[in-house]
């Protein structure tokens, strides 16, 4: 009886790995460094994750693959138990396998979603902890941070997360401090926010690894005119975002929305900028139509509205988070703005 040989083994793996990672395309590029073994990508996803991240963040790797038509990278689609799971617009995706069986990554990326502290089993943060101590880079997309939190390895670095989540994982995590960034890079931490930020992100392993010029034939493969760099707000600026360079208005919003939680007064507003308080009063009314007074009760609803979603505090707790004096008080502008009571939203969306 013969023996199996083991290098034919090699060759139908490399035949089949090139089958699955390498697609066949028109543009080719010659990558002139030597490709030692591949980088290999674990993608652990989570109940409702978001797709748009999850894709953004694979689609760059694929086409680094094809552009040069050798294997830069693998990679792996995991699930907690390892059944097919459904993203946040309800498509099922069919993992490769569970957590229990997973191949060894350089790379292991949670993917979270819209509701991402639901999703955080002690399974899953106690193996993205083992993944952590054996030494593999681990990450977060999109709301991925939350696991990262609860596996407790987030302490002490610089981090980030999808900017609608970042006021509720700050009422859950108060000693982290998530950044506002497009992704983040702290030694064997890596997060971004999610959506096409996860091809910023995924564009800059590829930089890292192959140089500039894949970088760039990459973007062209993805119709990608300008990237941005780590470093830059996920939010467009404020000036953007209100259609004005006054800079008074500009600096009032600033002050206004970094004290949601506490007690402001108009007038030290008003005296921070160096104007009288009907000078600001005429500024929210000439360029958003609106008072001062109404504008920050407006971002306060906002930021209740997203506690009332994602978190189980009670509406008395999120009436103090969010600087309202009473819960009744609360209660009442919620109900006006909303169409419905906080307490009545809040039992829906956990019903939901």
């Amino acid at each position: 009886m013969g023996t199996a040989d083991p290098g034919n083994t090699t060759v139908v793996q490399s035949s089949q790995d090139s089958e699955r990672y390498i697609a066949r395309g028109i543009a080719h590029m010659k990558l002139a460094a030597a490709v030692e073994a591949p980088i290999e990508v674990a993608f652990v996803l989570m109940p409702r994750f978001t797709m748009l991240a999850f894709t953004s963040a694979i689609e760059p790797l694929r086409v680094a693959n094809q552009l040069t038509e050798k294997l830069l990278f693998k990679w792996h689609v995991l699930t907690e138990t390892g059944q097919p799971i459904s993203c946040s617009n309800g498509v099922p995706v069919v993992p490769d396998a569970p957590l229990s069986s997973a191949p060894a990554s350089d790379y292991v990326l949670v993917c979270g979603g819209v509701e991402p502290d639901a999703g955080c089993s002690a399974e899953l943060t106690d193996w993205l902890r083992k993944q952590w101590r054996h030494g593999r880079t681990v990450g977060g997309l999109c709301t991925g941070a939350y696991a990262l939190a609860r596996a407790g390895i987030l302490n002490g670095r610089r981090f980030t997360l999808h900017w609608e989540n970042i006021p509720n994982f700050t009422e859950k995590h108060p000693d982290l401090a998530p950044e506002r960034r497009i992704f983040c890079i702290d030694d064997r931490i890596v997060t971004c926010a999610g959506g096409v930020a996860s091809t910023e992100l995924a564009l800059k392993l590829i930089e890292d690894y192959y140089g500039t010029d894949l970088m760039q034939a990459v973007m062209d493969m993805c119709l990608l005119g300008q990237i941005r760099r780590g470093e830059e707000e996920q939010l467009s600026s404020l000036s953007v975002r209100l259609g004005t360079r006054n800079d008074h208005l500009i600096r009032a919003v600033a002050y206004i929305e970094a004290h949601v939680e506490d007690e402001v007064d108009l007038g030290e507003c008003a005296g921070y900028l160096g104007i009288s308080r009907r000078q600001l009063e005429r500024l929210f009314q000439r360029y958003l139509d609106t008072t001062p007074l109404q504008y920050l009760n407006r971002v306060r609803l906002q930021h209740a509205r997203s506690l009332l979603t994602e978190t189980n505090l009670s509406v008395m707790e999120v009436a103090v988070a969010c600087g309202f004096g009473s819960s009744s008080y609360f209660s009442k502008v919620f109900r006006s703005h909303y169409g419905i009571s906080p307490h009545k939203f809040s039992l829906t969306r956990k019903r939901g």
